[in-house]
C-alpha cells in the first residue's frame, strides 16, 4: 500500500521516484560498471500547508529527492506531481514556469549567495528573470519589503555577502526564495551549518512565514529533535528508500522500523538521570555504499532484529496503524 491518501489535498506527490547515477570505468573505452542508486522507489505526499520532515544518516538520499522535486535532478523513474499535474521530466520554459511555484532554501548560506553581486540584486534576479518587476521603483521596493519580511534592513540591499553573519545570510536566502511568491519550498538542511545560537531564530522566522504565506514545506534534516518541533509528519530515509512514515508524535511515541528506534534512541534528553534510564541502541558498521546496496531488506546487515529471510526478502511498505506506514518484514504478514 502506498503512503499516499486518496482525496487528500495534495500540493506534491511522488510515486515511486528513482534517481540514479551511471558509474563509468576507464578513461579511453569508458564502461559501464553500475547505478548508484540515490533514491530507489520512493513515494510520498505533501498537502498544503503542511510540512513533511525528511530525515536519514547522510547519504541516503535526502537532498537527492529534494533536489528531483525541483527538477534539479532528472527522474530515472517514477513520477512527480504538483498541483495534481504529472511534471516529471519538464524542462526548459515550463521547468522555469514551475519553478515560479517552486523554491529552494539551500544548506550553506555562505556558497549560495554570488559574491560578487549586493544583496539587492541578489534577491531580485528571480523577479527580473520572470519578469515580475515594473520598473526601477518597483523592483526596490519589492526588495525592501522582502528584507523587512525576513527581519533585515532595506538598507543592508547595498552590501555584498561577505559583510554578513551566516544567520543573516540565510536570512537573504529566504528572501530570495520568497521573491516569486512560492507556494512550495524545499528546505535542504538550512540551519546545519549555522551556530546552534542562531539556529532556533532561522527556525522560527521558517515557521512564521509558512504561516504569513500558507507554504508548504518539504524540509530535509538529519537532526531528529529539530525535524519533529517544525513538522506536522516526518519520513525516515535509509539508503534511497522511506522505512517509515507517520504524524510526527505517532512517529516519536511508537517508533515501528529498527532504524527509527536507532536514530530516536540516539537524541540526547536535558534531564541528565533519565539519560542515565534511556536504552541506547547502537547501530553496527556503516551504511552502505549505494553502489552496492545489501540484498533483501538493505538495513539487515546493521538490524538487532535480522533474520534470515531479511537477507532475500524486499520488505513492502505498509499500514501498521492509521496513517503510520512501515517497511519491514516484521510487519509483513
Amino acid at each position: 500500500m502506498s503512503p499516499n491518501k486518496p482525496g487528500s489535498q495534495e500540493l506534491v506527490a511522488v510515486r515511486d521516484l528513482k534517481v540514479h547515477f551511471p558509474v563509468h570505468q576507464g578513461a579511453v573505452f569508458r564502461k559501464k560498471i553500475g547505478d548508484v542508486k540515490a533514491v530507489d522507489g520512493v513515494s510520498f505526499h505533501i498537502d498544503t500547508g503542511e510540512t513533511l520532515g525528511l530525515v536519514g544518516e547522510s547519504g541516503s538520499g535526502k537532498t537527492t529527492t529534494g533536489q528531483a522535486i525541483m527538477l534539479l535532478e532528472p527522474a530515472t523513474g517514477g513520477k512527480i506531481f504538483f498541483e495534481a499535474r504529472e511534471i516529471t521530466g519538464l524542462d526548459g520554459k515550463k521547468a522555469r514556469l514551475l519553478r515560479r511555484r517552486m523554491q529552494l532554501i539551500y544548506q550553506d548560506p555562505f556558497s549560495s549567495l554570488n559574491p560578487r553581486m549586493k544583496i539587492g540584486r541578489i534577491i531580485s534576479e528571480p523577479l527580473v528573470i520572470h519578469g515580475m518587476v515594473n520598473g526601477e521603483k518597483d523592483r526596490q521596493a519589492q526588495v525592501d519589503e522582502l528584507l523587512e519580511t525576513v527581519g533585515l534592513s532595506p538598507a543592508m540591499a547595498k552590501r555584498y555577502p561577505h559583510e554578513f553573519s551566516g544567520g543573516q545570510r540565510q536570512r537573504i536566502g529566504i528572501a530570495r526564495a520568497l521573491s516569486l511568491k512560492p507556494g512550495f519550498i524545499v528546505c535542504d538542511e538550512p540551519v546545519s551549518a549555522l551556530d546552534v545560537s542562531i539556529q532556533a531564530q532561522i527556525i522560527n522566522l521558517i515557521e512564521e512565514i509558512q504561516e504569513k504565506f500558507n507554504l508548504t514545506y518539504l524540509f530535509i534534516a538529519h537532526d531528529l529533535a529539530l525535524v519533529r518541533y517544525i513538522s506536522n509528519r516526518i519520513a525516515v530515509m535509509y539508503l534511497g528508500k522511506i522505512v517509515e512514515i507517520a504524524d510526527r508524535l505517532e512517529l516519536y511515541r511508537h517508533p515501528l522500523h529498527p532504524y527509527t528506534q536507532a536514530l530516536l534512541s540516539a537524541i540526547p534528553i536535558p534531564n541528565p538521570i533519565l539519560e542515565a534510564q534511556r536504552k541506547h541502541i547502537q547501530l553496527h558498521g556503516e551504511i552502505p555504499s549505494p553502489l552496492n546496496p545489501p540484498s533483501g531488506c538493505l538495513f539487515h546487515p546493521r538490524c538487532r532484529h535480522a533474520k534470515k529471510e531479511c537477507a532475500h526478502l524486499q520488505p513492502q511498505m505498509r499500514e501498521i496503524a492509521p496513517d503510520h506506514f512501515v517497511s519491514c518484514t516484521l510487519f509483513d504478514s
